[in-house]
């Protein structure tokens, strides 16, 4: 069966507008869909790199208990997660998993390590 959604655990975390801390959330695979209509987005027109912006809020259903994850959180995020989330989201989407080969520096053996929960 296909894996359609994947845990993430933002590096730092969204803290929204009442000072709670968000950091475990759900990113869905995108669909052609995802990628094409926000290209036709005015915000994306005018710059380019807010194309991001509106994919990853089209694609992340959930956020610990936000309950809309829209631009505004996308926007909110900081620079790190925003990182994380793009490389999660390219990871996911192109290999269909959420595991990045890595090798120990020690006794260069290599092993798969989860994108979802870094730092574990």
């Amino acid at each position: 069966m296909l894996q359609t959604e994947f845990e993430f655990t933002l590096p730092r975390g969204y803290v929204d507008s009442e000072g709670n801390l968000h950091k475990h959330g759900v990113m869905r695979l995108a669909t052609a869909a995802d990628e094409i209509l926000p290209l036709r987005d005015p915000r994306v027109k005018a710059n380019q790199a807010y194309l991001v912006v509106i994919l990853l809020s089209r694609v992340i259903t959930k956020l610990d208990n936000l309950s809309d994850i829209n631009t505004k959180v996308i926007e909110g995020l900081f620079s790190a997660d925003l990182a994380y989330l793009q490389n999660f989201y390219r990871q996911i989407n192109e290999d269909g998993h959420a595991m990045i080969e890595a090798t120990c520096p020690e006794c260069n053996k290599s092993f798969g390590v989860e994108l979802g929960h870094p730092g574990e």
